[in-house]
């Protein structure tokens, strides 16, 4: 009886504790960046329906891979969540040969918050005006990108401007965007391709100037600056996606559940608001977000080679153009 007393007495304090343990979402980019900004939105808006306080945990690194890793590894109870981007969850993946996860088998998508194109800015005083002017630079001098890491959309970009215009502007890898924009601004760093969410607010400050959007619609908050596609550059288009993941194995009622806490935080009016000002659009529910994962996996694994992008985030000097 004293045996039996005790594992009853273990269990009924043991199961407060883990109910009071916070949810981890993960962020696998440095803080002050788009995917951290959304994460921290969702973070607050799905503690209600879940009935839990999430946490924030920013793990940037190697384009991505180090966070989603982390959460690949994780128990599927539910606890540990990703909040990713196409660039760490699809392209980073791809592009290394290491990879401890796969990832559309390792991972349980629960809803993608939407989808954008990339903003292509420089500096205020760059004595690039347009898109054109950009490029007659870029083959007279030296002129640098930055990027948030080796594989991440941003680096997909510079290079699909490379290997589109024939040009060689050298990729300067920083562990997230929120890093390079200084750099950026002060001229030290030639142009960014980045999402519109973390630029948009700098742009209408007067801090950066817009030169092209990897589109083929021109964004709202900014109707005269015209899409890669009406520049002449058809192929040169790349959009990211924010989504929210768990690791694969998530018991059904619990998949049910985030599924629910996370769609109902994406309707709120925080991050419809957040949403419209960063011109994000096309909320997918866990199915729909699986499918769109799985299509990228099999648009990205032919393209990268052709685009001769490496891990290193570089493109081989024979890089052909995008087809």
């Amino acid at each position: 009886m004293k045996r039996l007393f005790g594992v009853l007495l273990a269990t009924l304090l043991a199961g407060p504790a883990h109910a009071a343990d916070p949810i981890k979402m993960v962020v696998p980019f440095a803080a002050g960046g788009p995917v951290d900004a959304m994460a921290r939105l969702l973070a607050n808006e799905m503690q209600q329906p879940l009935g839990a306080t999430i946490i924030v945990d920013d793990r940037g690194g190697a384009g991505g891979v180090i966070g989603t890793e982390l959460v690949a590894r994780a128990p599927a109870d539910g606890r540990t969540l990703l909040v990713g981007s196409q660039g760490s969850h699809v392209i980073s993946a791809l592009l290394r040969d290491d990879l401890r996860y796969d990832p559309v088998k390792s991972f349980a998508p629960i809803a993608m918050v939407g989808h954008v194109p990339m903003l292509l800015v420089v500096s205020p005083d760059s004595p690039a005006a347009d898109f054109k002017t950009l490029l007659a630079l870029a083959r007279t001098k030296k002129l640098t990108y930055g990027s948030a890491g080796p594989g991440t959309v941003m680096n997909i970009a510079g290079e699909l401007i490379n290997s589109g215009a024939h040009v060689r502007i050298t990729h300067v890898p920083y562990r997230g965007v929120a890093l390079a924009l200084p750099d950026l601004i002060a001229g030290r760093l030639d142009l960014l391709p980045a999402d519109p969410p973390v630029l948009l607010p700098l742009v209408a400050a007067k801090k950066l100037r817009p030169i092209a959007v990897f589109g083929t619609e021109r964004l709202a908050a900014l109707p005269d600056v015209p899409t890669t596609v009406e520049l002449g550059y058809p192929d040169m288009v790349m959009e990211n996606w924010y989504g929210l993941l768990a690791p694969a194995g998530l018991p059904p009622d619990v998949a049910r559940k985030l599924e629910f806490a996370a769609i109902t935080a994406i309707k709120s009016a925080a991050v419809q608001e957040h949403m419209k000002k960063g011109e994000i659009s096309g909320t997918l529910n866990s199915s729909e977000f699986a499918a769109r994962i799985a299509k990228d996996v099999a648009y990205w694994r032919p393209m990268l080679p052709k685009l001769g992008i490496t891990a290193q985030g570089e493109a081989l000097p024979a890089a052909a153009p995008a087809r």
